[in-house]
């Protein structure tokens, strides 16, 4: 059976989420599921009483080539291993799709389970890279200007003037920067931000640690001392960073002996090939085409 999530159901999806994500920082989970989770956006297959599988959908918003569309990111947590042999998530699969179908015309999910998805026509279209940058990489400066704590608004404006040289982002407005500086909190980690001699932001940096390392999941920065500044100031955190961005940066200009992986990270579906080529006026065969069009370098970062 399958149908719409009750709130009642919240704890056994959050204690299955656990068990099929054991590595998945608990802090951040019961975050999640006390501020993004909504049950209405999610779906469940029963049998016996039990839940065997999930399928969350969460909905945003997308600026694509000068367009907000509504798009769904999926995230599949597909039970214990004698339940996937089932065929209850290829049924939550073909239930949520159809309400995709009829509601949006783009479908994200996220890479990490790429075998699920690439089944349904879902195709990779973002890669990002990890940089691990330790102090002889990066240009030593004095971390005047770096502050932390920096205002949802801050974030907001900087955040705003950094995404404008990119393309396929979500629309994020100052009630995600709220949530987003909780989140951060809650699992542990900090953001550090840079204001120039005007007192104006000029890029902030999120942070976490892992084990002897520091992961910054997302940096923003207008210019490169903004970036140095940051590096900087994550660096006096630990040794080695983990610096994520989108492939399309390129910091290997500034850290040239720095080592580098690039990796997928979103795949996307095109539910109505003929509507979105209406809409944009190009002709398309595959998803790769779709995103193909984009005048400017992806950047999609986020995963819930």
């Amino acid at each position: 059976m399958i149908r719409k999530a009750l709130e009642q159901d919240t704890t056994e999806i959050r204690e299955l989420w656990k068990e099929c994500f054991p590595k998945d920082d608990p802090r951040y989970v019961e975050f999640y599921f006390k501020t993004y989770y909504r049950p209405e956006d999610t779906f469940v297959a029963l049998d016996e009483g039990k839940i065997r599988a999930v399928l969350i959908r969460q909905i945003h918003d997308l600026m694509f080539n000068g367009r907000i569309l509504q798009v769904s990111m999926l995230k599949a947590i597909p039970g214990v291993s004698e339940d996937r042999r089932s065929g209850y998530l290829d049924e939550l699969m073909e239930t949520v799709l159809d309400a995709c179908d009829h509601t949006e015309l783009i479908t994200l999910a996220d890479a990490s389970q790429e075998e699920l998805f690439e089944r349904y026509g879902f195709r990779r279209i973002y890669r990002r890279a990890e940089y691990t940058l330790e102090r002889t990489d990066v240009k030593r400066i004095t971390n005047f200007g770096c502050a932390y704590e920096p205002t949802p608004i801050d974030l907001l404006k900087v955040y705003s003037n950094f995404i404008k040289r990119f393309n396929g982002f979500y629309a994020r407005d100052l009630a995600y920067f709220v949530a987003y500086k909780k989140e951060i909190t809650a699992s542990g980690g900090k953001i550090v931000a840079y204001y120039n001699g005007k007192n104006h932001i000029q890029g902030y940096a999120v942070m976490r640690p892992e084990g002897n390392e520091l992961l910054v999941e997302e940096i923003t920065y207008l210019d490169s001392m903004s970036l140095f500044k940051l590096c900087n100031a994550c660096l006096q955190e630990k040794r080695v960073i983990k610096l994520r961005v989108s492939e399309a940066e390129n910091l290997s200009v500034l850290f040239p002996e720095a080592k580098v992986r690039t990796y997928n990270t979103t795949l996307a579906r095109i539910n109505d090939k003929d509507l979105f080529m209406r809409l944009f006026s190009r002709r398309i065969a595959t998803v790769e085409d779709a995103f193909g069009i984009s005048r400017k370098p992806l950047n999609l970062n986020e995963k819930k």
